[in-house]
Formats: structure tokens, sequence, C-alpha cells
């Protein structure tokens, strides 16, 4: 505190010299030196990353949130529907909700460093338990709603989880059949529905939030401040593509920092310059919305709105209209679904609505490549973005998967940049950022001042293993010593597993995933995911493209067409959507449903699909990236299906399990 007071080059209007400046960076790192870059342990400390490039003083959540709350104290922070209202808090009535929660969570035996997990969808109550768990020394932990009992049993247990908090009595039930086998779990919180049927230790929010009551401010304000910025407070839970689920580690400083810097590489603003509004919609487990939505709200002072439970179910574009959001973001999935049901209105309108809306998109994306006039935006486009809610939008985020051509350009020709983001739960989301004033077609843009990527094992293409440095990079994996050792290299860089390229500016650009690298029996390397969006391109009836021909002398494709989803559900459905039936038409057939293709094999519709393949082929870099055969699936990939994960990424060793008799009927000799 007193550096100040010690810096004899300190100049007389006040600035500090470059020798003061050496010594805090010093210090600080004196502070958090003692320890390595990574550790298993939920308790562990580790070094952080500071040098030259990121000097900024390490804090905790609760300083993140307080000196929030003497800036934004009386600003709306979060809004929810009840009985068709918006019901709204301001960041003082949350800091102090947050509060109370931490001593409930105290009062029930959270022990330092065991997790609080939550299970269920977006809401006040699940900021409020998070941000109260790392309150009250806890761990936070998502578990995503949609788990089985089985995968909600693995991570409860991994993370000492003592006590849950749960939604509903769907996500109640899933609990109840596994607790006799979780030792440390002390209680569970219920935070939508009443209790139905009466258990020791399972509370409403309501009667959990007067627990704590007689836990005092110092007992809780001690734990507080004895809280370091490198200790452990979010679990991140990775999907588990590969094996069993890897907690991913993140400290107070991951949160903090990134929440700070990387929020502000991407354009997004500080609410004295203009209080961003944004939709909460995507998991909470998933580390791209828990820093969107929670984290960075809490940093800039930004009112969250939660979605509708159904909203990926189709009631999010009536929420995005009702609230107007400053940005917004997406998986791909959710823009590729936006675009598809856009397709399909187009496709049912009339002749000349079709015109002018081609007309208009054509002129925006003429525009965004090479500038052109603004009447098509006015006349057309403008009431386009208006019925999705994104007419007030001035930023809109893509991550957590990889985003195909087809619908960057799709939404460039309605006027909507979207923004690529790209990182790992190891990076505490977005490591590199577009935005207003980074961006470059089809790139995921620069890592933000402090953090550093380079590519190692380049081919010669200039594609390499992309590997990550900075204050994003996590702690390690929970209880996964080796795989932890795995990840890091003996410098310290993170290995991400994924393939890129960089421009002359640092421009990032993501080419595939090694893992995902076909490698064939002739010892060719071959990234699927071009070809696949080439096809997808060329088709515009196939909804997902898969490459088989591992270890294999020829690739061959999995193909599945695009159908209605079940309003109820999400899963998709047997009938075709306009889109498709349209395809079929032009193609000559009369088809309007997935299974009439298949069963008989449309002669017109397969004739269609294998010209289209012939198209791509064409245009192969050799013979070796040619699709030889393929098939159509009877349904589309789905996240209850098995095939995707919880944020739609292709689970590509599941669908050749499931499928592993029309792999083997590919290659038959």
């Amino acid at each position: 505190a007193n550096l100040q007071a010690l810096d004899p080059l300190r100049s007389s209007s006040g600035t500090q010299s470059h020798g003061i400046f050496q010594l805090q960076i010093a210090l600080t790192m004196v502070l958090y030196l003692p320890e390595s870059l990574w550790t298993s342990f939920a308790d562990g400390r580790v070094r952080l990353r500071i040098d030259n490039s990121c000097p900024q003083t390490p804090i905790t959540v609760h300083q993140m949130f307080k000196e929030s709350l003497e800036k934004y104290g009386s600003l709306n922070a979060l809004a929810s529907k009840r009985n068709g209202k918006w019901e709204k808090i301001t960041f003082s009535e949350y800091y102090c909700l947050c509060r109370k929660v931490a001593k409930s969570f105290l009062k029930l035996g959270l022990e330092r460093f065991h997790s609080v997990a939550i299970l269920g969808f977006n809401s006040p109550e699940w900021f409020i338990s998070a941000v109260g768990a790392v309150f009250a020394g806890g761990i936070v932990t998502g578990i995503y709603a949609t788990n089985s009992p089985e995968a909600c049993y693995y991570m409860v247990h991994d993370s000492k989880t003592d006590i849950m908090v749960v939604e509903n009595q769907k996500q109640l039930d899933k609990i109840m059949q596994i607790w006799n086998r979780l030792p440390h779990l002390k209680a569970v919180v219920l935070y939508k529905d009443s209790i139905a049927e009466r258990h020791p230790n399972l509370y409403t929010m309501e009667e959990f939030l007067e627990l704590g009551g007689d836990v005092s401010d110092s007992t809780l304000d001690d734990i507080i401040n004895s809280q370091k910025p490198n200790q452990c407070c979010v679990l991140i839970y990775t999907s588990g593509t590969t094996g069993k689920p890897k907690g991913a580690m993140l400290s107070h400083d991951n949160i903090t920092w990134t929440s700070a810097h990387c929020s502000r590489a991407g354009g997004m603003q500080p609410a004295e310059v203009q209080q961003e509004s944004i939709v909460s919609y995507l998991p909470l487990s998933h580390v791209a919305a828990q820093m969107y939505d929670l984290w960075t709200g809490i940093k800039w002072g930004e009112q969250v709105y939660f979605a509708e439970p159904d909203a990926l179910k189709g009631s999010l574009i009536n929420t995005l209209k009702e609230v107007q959001p400053t940005s917004h973001m997406g998986v791909p999935r959710v823009w590729e679904k936006i675009m598809e049901k856009l397709q399909d209105a187009s496709a049912q309108s009339g002749f000349m609505k079709k015109k002018m809306l081609s007309w208009a998109m054509s002129l925006s994306l003429e525009r965004h490549l090479m500038g052109s006039n603004r009447l098509a935006d006015y006349l057309v486009l403008a009431k386009i973005r208006n019925a999705l809610g994104l007419s007030s939008c001035q930023k809109h985020f893509c991550g957590a998967a990889p985003l195909n051509r087809e619908t960057l350009d799709f939404f460039l020709g309605l006027n909507i940049t979207l923004y690529e983001a790209y990182g790992m739960s190891e990076t505490t989301g977005p490591h590199c950022l577009s935005g207003p004033c980074v961006y470059r077609q089809h790139s995921c843009g620069k890592p933000p001042p402090g953090c550093r990527v380079k590519l190692v094992d380049k081919d010669a293409e200039g594609n390499g293993e992309i590997c990550f440095w900075g204050r994003t990079v996590f702690m390690g994996y929970l209880n996964m010593e080796d795989r932890t050792k795995e990840t890091f290299d003996e410098e310290g860089w993170l290995h991400s597993g994924d393939l890129g390229k960089l421009d002359k500016d640092g421009f990032l650009y993501v080419t595939g995933r090694i893992k995902d690298l076909i490698i064939t029996a002739g010892g060719e390397n071959v990234p699927p995911i071009p070809i696949e969006d080439a096809v997808k391109k060329e088709l515009p009836i196939v909804s997902n493209a898969m490459v088989i021909g591992d270890k294999k002398k020829f690739l061959s494709m999995f193909l599945t067409l695009k159908s209605v989803l079940d309003p109820d559900t999400s899963d998709p459905t047997d009938i075709l959507t306009e889109q498709a039936r349209d395809f079929c038409q032009r193609s000559g057939s009369k088809a309007t449903r997935v299974s009439e293709i298949v069963a008989t094999r449309d002669q017109a519709i397969y004739r269609a699909i294998q010209e289209g393949i012939d198209r791509v082929n064409s245009t192969a870099t050799n013979r070796v990236h040619c699709i030889h055969k393929w098939i159509v699936l009877p349904r589309d990939f789905s996240i209850a299906g098995g095939e995707l994960g919880p944020t739609m990424k292709l689970k590509r060793l599941a669908v050749l399990e499931k499928y592993r008799n029309e792999v083997d009927s590919f290659y038959k000799e």
C-alpha cells in the first residue's frame, strides 16, 4: 500500500515511473511465486502468470463484486419473469442475497474447498447460489440439466459436494436415487417447485434462506478475507466426449481477470458507459455461458434477463423481442437453427417477398465484403432483425464449437456480424476473441493483451497445434494429476488438441481437432470439418455430415436430413423442414418425410445427393480427400440420441459406436 511513498523516481505530475511499476510487478509475482503453475487438488494454489503484458493486481470474486457494488449498486442486475411480469433486483440486493445464501451454506456445513453443485435451468437462484458458494469458501460446480442420475453421481462424488441446489422435482428425483451413495452430501435445496414429499435435510429455497440467520457477518467476512486469488472457486466439468468428464479447476484470478479483460476485448461496455442487457439461456454448467452471463455481468454491471426453460424449443425469440438485448451469444447450432427457420419462412413466402429478401441479403453480404449501399437494410433486413428481437443488438457472439462458413455468410447477409470467440473450459472460456474493433472474416480473432498463442508441430501449410499462455489458463484437473501433466508442456504452455493457423497480423483460424483428424490406412492426414462443411453447403437438405475413414482405405460419410423438431422435446421428428421439402421438389421428389426417402432410397434425392458430393469431390486437394461412399441415416443427430453433446458438439466416437454396422458395411470386401 505504501509503494508510492517508496518511489524516488515519481514525477511531479503524480504519474508512476517505470522503476516503481517494475517493482510492483516483482512484488506481486513474489506473492504468488511459491506454487507450481498447476495443481490437481481442490485446496491447492498455483503460481499466477503475471508478467509485463498483464501486470494487473489479482483479486478475488468477492473483491470484484465489492468494486462493482460501489459503482453499480442501484442499477438493476437480474430480471426474471413471474406470472407474466418481469421482477428485477438491483446489484445491492443481489449482493445481500449472496451473503445470505453464503451464511446458510455455512450453517448446513459447507466445508472449505468442497462443492456446492447446482442442477437446473438458468435463474436468479442459480446465480445467487453460485456466488454465495464462493463467498462461503466453497467451489461452485454446475451440472447439466440433461445429465442422467449416474452422470450426476460422478460429478457430485468427484467434487465432494456438500450441498446441492436443484431446480425442480425432476432434478430432485435424480439426486434421491443416488443420495445414499454420496457420503459428503449434507443437504439439498429445491429452488422452483414445492416439496411433494418431505425428507430430512431437504429444503425449499425460502426455508434455506432463513437457516443462516445466526451466522454472524464477522464469521462470513473472516472466510471471505482468507480467500486468495490463486485458489480454486469454480469447477467446470468437460462434457466427457472421450472417457470420464474432467473437472477443470478455475481460480479467482481466472474468473476475475477473464471477466475484466476478455469481455472488454470483445467490446462489452461498463455500465457507466452503457449498461449492457443480455439474455441468459445457454447451460451455465458450460464455461462460455457462465463467464458471459454470470461473472462478466457482475464485473461490468450488466442487466441479465433469464429466458424461459423452453428457450431452445422456441420461446427464446419471444424473450429477445421483449428484452431487446444489446449483446447476444449463441453456440453455432443456435445460430444455425435461426438460419434454418428463416430459410423455411422464406421458402413459404410469396415470390416477391422471397425475391426481396434474396436481393437485400446479397447486397448486404456484398457490402460487408467490398462496400455497398444501405437501402436494402432499411427496406428489408431491419424488419427481420426486429422479428428476431435483435434490432438493438450491437454485438452478436458465437463460441463453444466451430461455426461454418454458410451460417457466417447468411447472417452477414442480414447485416449481423457474428463475432467468433475461441477457447475451452481450460482457458476460462475465451482466449481469442473477435469484436467490433478486432474482426477478420472466418477468424476467431486475437488473444487480448496478456494472453498468448503459439502453434507447435506445424505442417507445410502452417497448421499446428494451438497452445495457450496467460491468466485465462486453468489450475488443473481435479483429482487427475496425470491428465493435468499431459495437458501442459515443460514450459507451462497449455496444449489445446486443436489445429489452427495464424495470419501475418496475428488472427487465429481454427482448422480442426487433432483427435478428429482422420489418418487413412495409407497414412494420409485428412481434417474432416472442411469436407463436412462443403457437403452441407452443396446440399441444403443435409443437417449433419460426418466423415469416416480412420485407418481405412477410403473416406465415407454419414448424412442426416433436416427435419422439424418436436416442440416439447426438441428431438428431431420424421417430418422434413420446409427447406428440405423445397430441395426435394426441385430434385423431382414428392417426399415430405425422412423415412420415405430412406426406406425407398428415393431415386431423385439420392441422385441429387450424389451429384452434390461429386461437386465437392471435384474441388478436393487430392483423391484421398474424396468421399467414396455415403449413407443417409434414418434420424437426425440430437442430444437425446447421444450423437451431440450439451452444446451441440458432434460426438464422433459415440456416432461410430452407435452406427458400427453401417460403418462396417462401407468397408466390406
